[in-house]
């Protein structure tokens, strides 16, 4: 047989994953209470790639106004499409961020997140294998 008459299944290729024809999986959330600080922020992700690994991620989240505190174990790539947020660390440092910003949160970071206008943001989220 010659290897060049083999035939790979389609099924193997991976497809390039449109946001803007995919249809993603919908989640919908709101902070722990005893993370919440202000407010009553409602947030929905629409999570449209996740890896066989469960370690990247890549989606679209939106949140109503309030503020909550965080704690992330994991890399994440943000850019704001619409809306204003303020992240403050604990170490004292703080950033706004509005439409058109980009910025990446590493692995390890502490602090709070405060949504002063609406938000809608792209995220791309690797999460390092757990030992």
């Amino acid at each position: 047989m010659c290897l060049a008459s083999i035939v790979m299944p389609e099924s193997i290729v991976p497809s390039i994953i449109h946001f803007g024809s995919a249809k993603p999986e919908v989640t919908t959330s709101s902070p722990a209470p005893d993370r919440l600080v202000a407010g009553h922020p409602q947030h929905t992700a629409h999570n449209f790639f996740g890896d066989t690994t469960d370690q990247f991620f890549a989606g679209v989240w939106e949140s109503t106004t309030g503020k909550w505190r965080v704690r992330y174990t994991e890399n994440e790539f943000c850019h704001i499409k619409a809306g204003v947020v303020r992240i403050d660390s604990v170490s004292g440092e703080s950033w706004t961020f509005e439409t058109g910003d980009s910025f990446v949160i590493p692995s390890g970071f502490e602090g709070t997140w405060d949504v002063i206008e609406p938000v809608r943001k792209l995220y791309v989220i690797f999460a390092p294998a757990l030992p």
